[in-house]
């Protein structure tokens, strides 16, 4: 890869390692209802967005139940507790070298923005992002509106640009607005699904300095 002057960065999954939580949140909701919990496999290989569909895999009967009520539901349990997710593997060290390199570095998350920034702001990484873009509800229909918005009023070239996210949906967002993409097999989906986009994967963030040739310095 070459002349990448903005890394556009997935939130949920790619830089918070929040799939653990997600994955015990959905199953209090199942349990709740009499539905089967998800192990982690089946977690991985049901998600998908928009979000809706992912819970109708899951089990959720949503003529009987509104997705509304759910999502909301969901979203009061996951929220508070998701300021004690650890960051994934690597990802404060990436960011470092992305920004001392001189790459703009994009947050992009389809979380709602308010509560994308109270996430954020208990992580060290605040600094290292030029834009934080999120969306104005809870329900995580899709990002690729705010992606194409980003891109078109970016002033660069869309292949200048790069998505790095940890779902199919984030190499559709990409794709939609013109731009490459990386998926980190490290979060929310199967990395069987993540190899169909057909674009480069890896199974850590900590892999895309070599993937797009930069070395950090020594001493």
């Amino acid at each position: 890869m070459q002349k990448i002057q903005t890394i556009v960065w997935d939130w949920n999954g790619t830089l918070l390692d929040d799939v653990e939580l997600c994955r015990h949140t959905i199953n209090r909701l199942l349990v709740k209802r009499g539905l089967k919990r998800l192990d982690l496999e089946q977690y991985r290989r049901v998600f998908q967005f928009p979000i809706i569909e992912y819970y109708r895999k899951a089990g959720f009967d949503l003529e009987a139940e509104p997705f509304e009520v759910l999502a909301h539901e969901y979203m009061a349990y996951y929220q508070p507790r998701s300021i004690q997710c650890a960051l994934q593997e690597g990802t404060q060290q990436v960011l470092r070298l992305f920004q001392h390199t001189g790459l703009r570095q994009v947050l992009l998350s389809a979380s709602r923005l308010d509560l994308l920034k109270e996430q954020l702001a208990h992580y060290p990484i605040e600094d290292r992002f030029d834009q934080v873009l999120g969306i104005s509800d809870v329900y995580a229909h899709s990002k690729a509106a705010l992606a194409k918005r980003f891109v078109a009023q970016s002033g660069q070239p869309a292949d200048t640009i790069l998505f790095v996210g940890d779902s199919v949906h984030d190499h559709e967002v990409a794709s939609a607005a013109g731009c490459r993409c990386v998926l980190v097999a490290a979060g929310h989906e199967h990395k069987e699904k993540l190899l169909r986009c057909g674009c480069e994967t890896v199974d850590r963030v900590s892999e895309l300095p070599a993937l797009l040739g930069i070395v950090p310095e020594v001493g």
